[in-house]
């Protein structure tokens, strides 16, 4: 038999390894801009053109590449970093594998033009799908300048299951903002399609982030620093005031490198226990400088997951550290009783210092302040309670004793106050159920319970309705029908509000506008990341527009959404969220009424579009066996 196992060509182990290094165009963006950082570059310019799938250039000032060198980089495990095995348990740099020059030149067609500080001549190299096509001297200026062309341009199924260009060019904004937050001291900017969207200058760590994420975060930010023998904190971390649902800025670093842990993330979150709601999240800005030895890095294709020796006891750290600066900044709230006004009042020990006595009081037992009462104060003796006894028996003439028991007498019932009992009772009536729910005849005599559902009755025993639950549904088909009719039905606003929003953000806002503005909201570009919010979609008069749009692009962010229809539909759910009744709202009877007809007026009553139960119906045999 003859033999069956053979060494893989260079070319197809490359496009093997940029399945794993290089999944979209921010990957190639993010190897790039560190491959530059590594390089002692001070100033770094990123060119995108359509969201990186026509071009990607990076220049950077760093130290540039030989003739052989720049030949020698586009190999596999062929780096600068490390030696032997021992280096990687003391990395400083960004790269170290030497896979990603490798796999990008697999998956497209690369031109680096490189020139060493010092030189006259610099080198043009050009590679396409791992084949090398020229090399040759050019004149061109100290640093490295890599331009990649056509990402995927030989795997067609790659580059068809790419995103849109909006998504794409978000998922770039997202890791140059990781690599920008990280390394304050170099300048960065970043141009789509002849666009400047980011122009960051060197600077204070502070400022960069007010660079990134706009000056209104700056207040809400307290700063963090604590150093011990195994690890040093330091960064920002936000007030318990400033916590949200969703879009807060969340980051950890660890010796200039960016990472996920969420760990270390419960420690931060449990620090905030009982100073923020269930559900919402506050910023933080929070960089670890740690011993290289005491981390490994080398886990992940991405490189964004990292393990640590001495995981718990910097857990431990990091929770403290959290907890004392909330408290040196009076974040964490204190008991204080208000006290201006209150007269001083002089406290004596049991036994008065020789030579001081307290001063004395007398009772003036005349003195009535009030001069209400009737009974003049020498009068107050139990005699005088007798003289004034009020004689109660006729009082109740005139009212007939009758034969009947208590449990007889007409008593008009006190409801009980979670029932909301109507002024007007209506004939009620009965539902008649079937598969989908259950469909109301006429109207019907309803009791709300605890301000959060509604009872009534039906054919087959008793109608629970979650009237929360319910309200969501239906305001959900009235704004998916605004979305399709494209019916403009906004309020414009008096105070226009004003929200800012990430690079990261702003291309996912852009692609959902046009279902923003079908919705009602009306939004203006201020440039620089602001928008001003001119008017909101009607009836929902009282929330807060601000956190309602930035609700609806985190979802977008969060979900990757596609397709317009699900774009759509996202949008409608979140407003209808924001806008439905709260749990605990006392409704009269008409607005029962009103939203149980509403309710079975809708395709699906049962589930809300996200899938939760919104009625459910107690059998009648179900009700006899709880009383026997």
């Amino acid at each position: 038999m003859s033999d069956v196992i053979r060494l893989l060509p260079d070319s197809v182990a490359n496009q093997i390894a940029a399945g794993e290094v290089i999944q979209r165009p921010a990957s190639v963006v993010k190897e790039l801009v560190e491959n530059a950082i590594d390089a002692g570059a001070h100033h770094i310019d990123v060119l995108i053109t359509d969201a990186g799938k026509t071009c990607i250039q990076v220049i950077d000032d760093g130290k540039g590449m030989s003739e052989t060198d720049a030949r020698l980089a586009f190999e596999r495990h062929a780096t600068s970093k490390i030696r032997q095995a021992a280096d990687l348990f003391a990395l400083h740099t960004m790269g170290f594998r030497g896979e990603a020059l490798a796999s990008i030149a697999a998956v497209a067609q690369v031109e680096l033009r490189t020139c060493q500080e010092g030189e006259q001549l610099g080198t043009r190299i050009c590679i396409s799908g791992s084949k090398v096509e020229s090399q040759e001297a050019v004149a061109c200026p100290h640093g490295s300048n890599f331009s990649v062309k056509n990402l995927f341009f030989n795997i067609p199924a790659r580059r068809k299951f790419l995103k849109s260009n909006q998504t794409e060019l978000s998922n770039i904004l997202t890791e140059f903002e990781r690599i920008a937050l990280v390394n304050p001291e170099v300048s960065f900017t970043l141009h789509h399609n002849d666009t400047e969207m980011l122009n960051l200058p060197a600077i204070q760590l502070r400022q960069r982030i007010m660079g990134v994420f706009g000056k209104k975060l700056n207040q809400d930010l307290l700063s963090l620093d604590i150093e011990t023998s195994m690890v040093k904190i330091h960064g920002f971390i936000g007030k318990p005031e400033t916590a949200r649902k969703k879009g807060a800025r969340q980051f950890f670093f660890v010796n200039g490198r960016y990472m996920r842990h969420p760990y270390f993330h419960k420690a931060v979150v449990d620090a905030y226990e009982n100073l923020i709601p269930v559900g919402e999240q506050v910023s933080y800005f929070i960089y670890f400088d740690v011993d290289p030895a005491n981390i490994d890095v080398n886990i992940h294709p991405t490189k964004t997951e990292i393990k640590f020796e001495n995981e718990q006891p910097i857990w431990q750290i990091l929770s403290a550290a959290v907890k004392e600066t909330l408290g040196r900044f009076n974040a964490v709230p204190s008991i204080d009783f208000d006290t201006e006004g209150m007269p001083d009042i002089p406290a004596f020990d049991a036994a008065p210092v020789s030579g001081v006595r307290p001063p004395s009081t007398s009772y003036d037992p005349s003195y009535n302040p009030f001069n209400v009462s009737s009974v003049p104060p020498s009068q107050y003796s139990p005699s005088s309670y007798q003289k004034q006894h009020v004689e109660w028996e006729p009082l109740f003439q005139g009212l007939e004793k009758k034969g009947s028991s208590s449990w007889d007498m007409p008593a008009s019932p006190i409801p009980d106050e979670t029932w909301s009992e109507p002024e007007q009772q209506p004939e009620p009536t009965l539902y008649d159920e079937h598969a989908e729910g259950a469909i109301a005849e006429k109207s019907a005599q309803h009791y709300q319970y605890k301000g959060s559902y509604i009872l009534t009755s039906v054919k087959s025993g008793l109608m629970i309705i979650d009237q929360q639950r319910a309200h969501i549904r239906i305001l959900y088909d009235q704004y998916m029908n605004q979305i399709a009719n494209r019916r403009n039905v906004s309020q414009r606003m008096l105070f226009p509000d004003m929200v800012h929003f990430s690079p990261a953000e702003i291309p996912v806002l852009e692609e959902i506008m046009d279902d923003l503005t079908a919705l009602g909201f009306e939004l203006s570009n201020l440039g620089g990341g602001s928008y001003a919010i001119n008017g909101i979609p009607a009836g929902i008069e009282g929330l807060n527009p601000e956190t309602l749009v930035t609700n609806m692009v985190q979802t977008a962010i969060e979900k990757g959404c596609k397709v317009k229809e699900e774009v759509q539909s996202m949008l409608a759910l979140s407003l209808a969220k924001a806008a439905a009744i709260v749990p605990g709202q006392v409704l009269t009877n008409e607005e029962m009424n009103n939203l149980v007809d509403e309710l079975f007026a809708v395709s699906t009553p049962n589930y809300t579009p996200d899938g939760k139960v919104v009625l459910s119906v107690l059998k009648e045999g179900d009700l006899e066996k709880l009383f026997k």
